[in-house]
């Protein structure tokens, strides 16, 4: 298909495009539109397949064949004015309300409003400062996982003494739901107060219950759904049948041998060692990559992400992750039912993650303008190399054809910016497991 693309510079995210398509492919697109016709429908008299043009005309109807046509047309081209054009758009094109149709023998013109992506611009393009653990194990990071693995063992034992729930304990309970609290009901069930899986509500309902006490837990939920306000209530009635604290055993030379197949505690911490810098292997290059990312999306000049942009970005995520509940065999309601949240809670944490996505990309394509970067065709070539396709040719000609190259190049792009970011990031190094470890410290001693 030969095509002409004229633009001119976007405003306000706003590309305005001219598409022209050449008369030839405008007459092949109409008879091709009247083949299928007359192959599709029975017209009486003739063969299916064989009814001529005036026939078809006079029963289908000359302008609903050219609607087809264009629309035929329109569906072929818009994807090359998008690889012509190397843009991403946001949404879909608007051909207008009432576009005009093709006529044989003509050039099509029809005018394309895209919206993409607004230039935006940092208030600095330096690479970032950031903070990154070391990459050998500390003594605070072995501490952590050695205490991890002996909570393994730990049991929970009644209490005997008359004094409420407190934080740390493990309560065994009767449920009976009364509204919204159903995935809490039953008896003998066990509510540890320091599961933030559980409403938060539910949890300061139980803290302070004592033993045999029995109440009932409830709280009202305001929400947005549809766009109209409204409330949900959440209750229950809990009665306590025990309240059991924690014993975590004391890691000693004579049970490090019966609990974890060591001769010696300096044996155990040493395999520790080992495997945390092993795990660092693999997530400190990420990490870095994240944090660099976070820290150049705060030199946005712009304070608000476009709506537009915004909402494609979050229904990308949305897209992803419920792709990765059906891989799990598990549904959404499931998924909020063992989070303990609530459908509201989950999509604006979902927003607030898209929109902050959307600001990162934006900042990784204000620098990548901003030092000039450029993908070239081995680039693209390589990224399908890298995605094991059987026939990279042939996969990257598809993806021409569909407009979906931009989006590629786009993504290549970004990764380029990343990398720049990685290579010149400053970078101080704090064992920031000790520094958390300390702050707990300092919070159980206040």
């Amino acid at each position: 298909m030969k095509i002409t693309v004229t633009t001119e510079k976007p405003e306000s995210g706003l590309l305005v495009a001219t598409l022209t398509i050449d008369k030839k492919d405008v007459d092949a697109a109409v008879a091709k539109t009247y083949k299928e016709i007359a192959r599709r429908y029975a017209f009486q008299g003739f063969r299916r397949g064989r009814a001529p043009r005036p026939v078809i005309d006079g029963i289908v109807g000359r302008e609903a064949v050219l609607a087809d046509a264009t629309n035929s047309l329109m569906s072929e081209a818009e994807p090359l004015m998008i690889e012509q054009l190397d843009i991403v758009p946001i949404g879909q094109v608007d051909y207008g309300e009432d576009p005009a149709l093709v006529e044989e023998k003509h050039d099509y013109t029809i005018e394309a409003k895209i919206t993409v992506r607004p230039d935006v611009e940092l208030d600095s393009y330096d690479a970032p400062a950031i903070n990154m653990p070391p990459e050998e194990a500390t003594e605070a990071e072995i501490d952590q996982q050695v205490e991890l693995l002996v909570s393994y063992r730990t049991t929970f034992e009644d209490i005997e003494e008359d004094r409420g729930a407190e934080d740390g304990d493990m309560l065994l309970c009767d449920v009976e739901n009364i509204s919204n609290l159903r995935e809490y009901e039953g008896e003998n069930r066990m509510f540890s107060l320091d599961n933030e899986r559980l409403h938060q509500e539910f949890r300061d309902g139980l803290r302070g219950m004592k033993k045999g006490e029995e109440k009932e837990i409830s709280w009202t939920v305001e929400g947005e759904r549809d766009g109209e306000k409204h409330e949900a209530t959440f209750a229950a009635k809990v009665s306590v049948k025990a309240i059991r604290h924690a014993v975590t055993p004391e890691l000693t030379e004579e049970n490090v041998k019966s609990d974890f197949g060591f001769d010696t505690i300096e044996e155990l911490r040493e395999a520790v060692k080992e495997e945390v810098e092993a795990d660092k292997k693999s997530t400190l290059p990420q990490l870095k990559e994240d944090r660099v990312v976070e820290a150049i999306g705060e030199h946005l000049t712009r304070e608000e992400v476009p709506d537009a942009y915004s909402e494609q970005v979050f229904n990308e995520l949305a897209n992803q992750f419920l792709s990765q509940l059906q891989s799990q065999n598990m549904s959404l309601d499931m998924y909020l039912q063992s989070r303990g949240t609530t459908p509201d809670d989950f999509v604006a944490d979902l927003r607030e993650q898209a929109n902050e996505r959307a600001r990162q990309s934006l900042a990784l394509d204000a620098l990548a303008a901003h030092l000039g970067l450029e993908v070239t065709e081995e680039d693209v070539h390589a990224e399908f190399e890298r995605a094991n396709v059987p026939n990279v040719d042939a996969a990257i000609n598809d993806f021409r054809n569909e407009g979906r190259l931009p989006a590629v190049r786009e993504s290549i792009l970004r990764t380029k910016a990343v990398n720049w970011l990685v290579e010149n990031a400053v970078v101080t190094t704090v064992d920031e497991v000790a520094e958390k470890r300390a702050a707990n410290d300092e919070d159980a001693e206040e």
